[in-house]
């Protein structure tokens, strides 16, 4: 979600007695299963409200008054389009991440209840809004889950900070941005505290840094991301010796896998890695590597001979 800041007057800002003012002088009113510009495409689920419906709509539509000064810049779904009684259209909203409305305000609101509007919407055949909230429950919680993982990964004496780092996001992205700065200098800050030896510093970060390579959602989250930063920030010597410098163990090797294919390893050092480390490395991706390892292996990466 990009969200952009708007300053509102208080004539200009959402409330639910200016939803309902519309509504009141309402002839009819149609809501389609798509976003404002697919609203003409006869594939998409509608309904028509008339009479007692508007009114069951009205009170199904309750908003946190004043908005949230925010106005996201993705368009939303389902939409509302109210018409008067010459079939003129006064208004027209959308349906906001099931979770707030937009358009009713030079910023969106939140919903009071989402989830009833959600049901009311099911009963009546447009059931889009709960499939999606349903997907995106199963999503979160393996958002969670995933991030809980992360934080039990964390080295001895770095669980709090990793725990602070990794707060999900809140409505307030800008705040949220400013509190991961901080945490993230705060935990860089500890780790270096707590393993003064560049080395054994090294060795805990990497073993973290292969956390993420085991996940099957795919991608670096921001708390991933520190822990890299960390990493791209020592020596790269240091980074060798510390998985030359004894047997690395199956974590940090598949920290190496993730480090020594990240753009800015590769940018700063190339794609080769240094003998014997990278027997090592290829023996681990090729025993029991993960798809993304072997691709990256299949393409030259860590010393690989590249795969026509």
């Amino acid at each position: 979600m990009v969200s952009e800041g708007h300053a509102d007057t208080a004539e200009d800002a959402p409330t639910t007695a200016r939803l309902r003012e519309v509504l009141n002088r309402a002839g009819h009113v149609v809501i389609v299963e798509g976003s404002p510009d697919d609203i003409g495409s006869a594939d998409l689920a509608r309904i028509v409200l008339t009479g007692a419906e508007i009114a069951d709509l009205a009170s199904m539509l309750a908003i946190v008054d004043g908005g949230t000064g925010d106005r996201c810049r993705c368009r939303g779904w389902p939409t509302i389009t109210v018409y008067d009684s010459t079939g003129a259209a006064i208004a027209c909203w959308t349906l906001h991440h099931q979770s707030g409305l937009q358009g009713a305000g030079q910023c969106d609101a939140d919903l009071r209840d989402g989830p009833a509007l959600t049901a009311w919407l099911a009963q009546r055949g447009l059931t889009r809004s709960r499939e999606v909230q349903a997907e995106l429950a199963v999503q979160q919680a393996e958002d969670e889950r995933r991030r809980m993982r992360w934080i039990h990964a964390a080295p001895a004496g770095l669980s709090d900070a990793a725990a602070t780092l990794a707060h999900p996001p809140g409505r307030d992205r800008e705040a949220w941005s400013r509190h991961v700065r901080d945490a993230e200098a705060r935990l860089t800050t500890l780790t270096r505290h707590r393993y003064p030896d560049g080395i054994e510093r090294a060795r805990v970060l990497l073993a973290w840094a292969g956390t993420p390579a085991r996940e099957s959602t795919g991608g670096l989250k921001w708390y991933d991301l520190a822990v890299q930063r960390q990493l791209l920030a020592e020596p790269a010597e240091r980074i060798l010796a510390a998985l030359t410098t004894g047997a690395p163990g199956p974590a940090q090797l598949d920290g190496a896998a993730q480090l020594f294919g990240s753009l800015e390893w590769t940018t700063a050092h190339g794609k080769d890695v240094p003998e014997p480390l990278r027997s090592r490395l290829i023996e681990h991706i090729q025993a029991d590597g993960t798809g993304p390892m072997r691709f990256r292996m299949r393409h030259g990466y860590y010393g690989a001979q590249r795969a026509l």
